[in-house]
């Protein structure tokens, strides 16, 4: 399997999980390293979080001494305060090995304080934000970009340019305008034109869904490495499977249900175990509708999953499920 070096960090392969709000969490993060994801993206944390010393935010910075090595990723606008937090961090001992910087968030409220894809808009600043960060510390600095803001602005080439020249160490380019935010389908072509523009890790994003998807990419673009995101919800075996199928050639047949059943209860012990029983369950609610999608009478299974309020009626549900399956009822 490929390695990718980025920076002075040496991935054990090219498979990243990308960062997701709400979702990118410890459990879900180790549970992917276990799958064998290479590096693995925290949720993003707000610069300005950091600096106001919010409460939710300095949960957000835990990280797990078995999931290294680990991207934190910040969003923010302003060169000064992102530099200086980026230190803040490394001076408080906070042990993240690569720094991401979001310049692909496609929220409202995000992109309306000029932050996220905002910053594809102002590719001047970005490169102050970039250059800021990467002369405050001795990690690596990365981006995460899009095509574009939107179909009239695609400037994923000139603003990975920028980032090269400003100190990135890889740059990770989703192939979707800003305008997009997840729908339609991933435009492959650009990353391989940030490909052909720059020196430094150029990392594929959008639309790898399966091992096959992730090969296709390789030959389409010539990525260094994948960033798959949405692809793993509900799915973490996507890490195994790549792998496997890159190596050998196979392709690993899909989960059984009792497998799902069982990485399911683990993840949700996990999510318990670090959030407690009254939000994390509530927060495996959305998990549970991904990992039993596309399974024979799973609409019904989902319903019921919104209403679960203990790990008990949980594994209850699950058991009859599975049961349910095994007999073909």
């Amino acid at each position: 399997m490929q390695t990718l070096q980025i920076g002075n960090v040496t991935l054990k392969n090219n498979l990243i999980l990308g960062p997701m709000a709400g979702v990118t969490d410890l459990p879900f993060r180790l549970l992917c390293s276990e799958q064998g994801a290479g590096l693995l993206c925290m949720e993003m944390v707000s610069a300005k979080g950091i600096l106001y010393n919010n409460k939710n935010t300095k949960a957000m910075l835990e990280i797990d001494e078995r999931e290294h090595p680990v991207s934190l990723q910040l969003f923010g606008s302003d060169p000064q305060i992102m530099g200086d937090m980026a230190k803040r961090l490394v001076d408080e001992g906070v042990p993240f090995d690569i720094l991401d910087i979001n310049m692909g968030c496609p929220v409202p409220k995000v992109v309306n304080n000029g932050e996220g894809s905002a910053l594809m808009k102002d590719p001047l600043l970005a490169g102050q934000i970039i250059e800021a960060m990467a002369k405050a510390i001795d990690r690596p600095v990365t981006v995460k970009i899009r095509k574009g803001f939107n179909d009239a602005s695609v400037n994923a080439v000139e603003m990975a340019r920028i980032a090269q020249e400003s100190g990135a160490a890889a740059v990770a380019v989703h192939g979707r305008t800003r305008e997009q935010y997840y729908s339609g389908k991933a435009d492959w072509e650009i990353i391989r034109q940030v490909k052909e523009a720059v020196s430094i890790p150029v990392i594929g994003n959008g639309d790898i869904l399966t091992a096959a998807d992730a090969i296709r990419m390789k030959q389409e673009t010539g990525c260094d490495g994948f960033m798959i995101a949405r692809g793993a919800q509900g799915n973490p075996w996507i890490f195994r499977q790549i792998l496997h199928e890159l190596e050998t050639g196979e392709a690993l047949p899909k989960p059984s249900i009792q497998e799902m059943i069982d990485m399911l209860l683990l993840h949700t012990r996990m999510q318990i175990a670090f959030k407690g029983e009254y939000t994390g369950i509530r927060e495996m609610r959305k998990h549970a509708a991904w990992y039993t999608a596309g399974y024979p009478k799973s609409s019904g299974l989902r319903r019921a999953l919104s209403e679960i309020e203990t790990y008990d009626e949980l594994a209850g549900l699950l058991e009859r499920f599975g049961k349910q399956m095994e007999s073909g009822n």
